[in-house]
């Protein structure tokens, strides 16, 4: 824990510190007060949307209490009317900006944490597992907010009880950091489609951006004797191994750590990447949002030059961020033309997951539209 920030307060007539833990990448705040059980919300969401942090020393149940108050504040309605925007982009725009606001509201609350993970609370639950899952084994105390608390303890039972996969007939456990594949469509799409002939006689298949190894476990699956499987963060690589191990397919897959491409060449290479082009405002976001592209860009350009000859690329992508403005289907074409690709054919699937029938979802109308396809691409001629 060497590397992490410091953060500072006053407390007893004295000046303390402690490391700083945020997963969000958030800084540690300049401005903190201790809290206890006699804090009011309405003292405490003043304090907080003002940037000054609260350390709590009351009793844990009551935190949560306060924390869940805050949120019902940050969530109600408005006073004043909001702008409408002028467009999906704006529409876009706004619901981040009032999402990163409201995250950085609430992530105020803050607790203390023993070497050891656990909390010094009264009625604190063992959150020792879960931290430990998250960061690993701790050496010295630190500060962290209740909010991301919460999240390391959601993240530790999904770990723990994993998501059905139907393509599967068995369940893939998620690691916290790493993406869930609780949007089963995308595993239809590349369960169902017709495998390449090539793939069937050379057998070699790469899975790009693995994360929980969920695709590669498909493709083994189907009867794919051998696949590399890359990713750039540890967590992912961790995380499909040993779901990969769970479902005794350890054997068909190799795990290794690559920017996109290993070297050689494959019969059937598979990319999912993050869908909508835009800046994450937290590291755990990457999995969603892919800056300028990147990683859509860098699979595109490098398709064809690790493609066997009559190989097929499959991409799987939703149209979410031209529904948003954010991407044309003109700007993905070209893309593909410009890298020296064809597109051999199109599938594409409604998604059925709950904000599709959310009317109070500022961005409803591009997720009722949303649909989420797999392009198999080829090299052209």
């Amino acid at each position: 824990m060497s590397d992490y920030p410091i953060i500072i307060w006053n407390e007893d007539g004295a000046e303390k510190s402690a490391r700083w833990r945020s997963e969000s990448g958030t800084p540690p705040p300049k401005r903190v007060l201790i809290a206890d059980d006699r804090m009011t919300v309405d003292v405490a969401y003043r304090l907080a949307c003002e940037g000054t942090a609260l350390l709590w020393r009351g009793d844990f149940q009551n935190a949560r209490q306060l924390l869940q108050a805050m949120a019902r504040r940050a969530d109600a309605k408005p006073r004043k009317a909001k702008p409408i925007p002028a467009s999906p982009v704006d529409a876009f725009n706004m619901h981040r900006l009032a999402q990163s606001q409201r995250a950085r509201t609430l992530g105020m609350l803050l607790l203390p944490f023993e070497a050891d993970h656990s909390v010094p609370l009264r009625r604190a639950p063992d959150v020792r597992a879960a931290c430990e899952q998250a960061y690993g084994i701790a050496t010295k105390p630190y500060i962290s907010s209740l909010r991301g608390l919460q999240g390391l303890i959601g993240a530790y039972e999904w770990r723990k009880n994993g998501v059905e996969i139907p393509a599967l007939g068995a369940r893939i456990h998620p690691h916290y950091g790493v993406f869930a594949p609780i949007r089963s469509e995308y595993v239809g799409l590349v369960n169902d489609a017709p495998l390449p002939l090539l793939a069937a006689t050379k057998s070699v298949a790469f899975d790009i951006g693995t994360g929980t190894g969920v695709l590669a476990a498909v493709l083994a699956k189907r009867g794919i004797q051998r696949i590399v499987a890359t990713d750039q963060d540890q967590r992912a690589l961790n995380c499909a191994r040993e779901n990969l191990v769970r479902l005794n397919l350890a054997a068909h897959v190799e795990v290794i750590q690559a920017d996109l491409f290993p070297e050689g060449r494959a019969a059937l290479i598979v990319c999912n990447p993050p869908w909508v082009p835009a800046r994450p405002s937290s590291p755990l976001e990457y999995a969603v949002f892919d800056p300028e592209s990147r990683m859509l860009r860098g699979f595109l350009k490098g398709l064809a030059a690790h493609l066997e000859p009559g190989g097929e690329g499959w991409l799987i992508l939703s149209d979410l961020a031209e529904h948003l403005g954010l991407r044309t289907r003109e700007e993905l074409l070209l893309e593909i033309e410009a890298a020296g690709l064809q597109v051999l054919w199109k599938t594409d699937v409604k998604p059925h997951h709950p904000r599709v029938s959310d009317v109070s979802d500022p961005l409803h109308a591009a997720r009722a539209a949303e649909l989420t396809s797999l392009w198999r691409l080829a090299a052209s001629g």
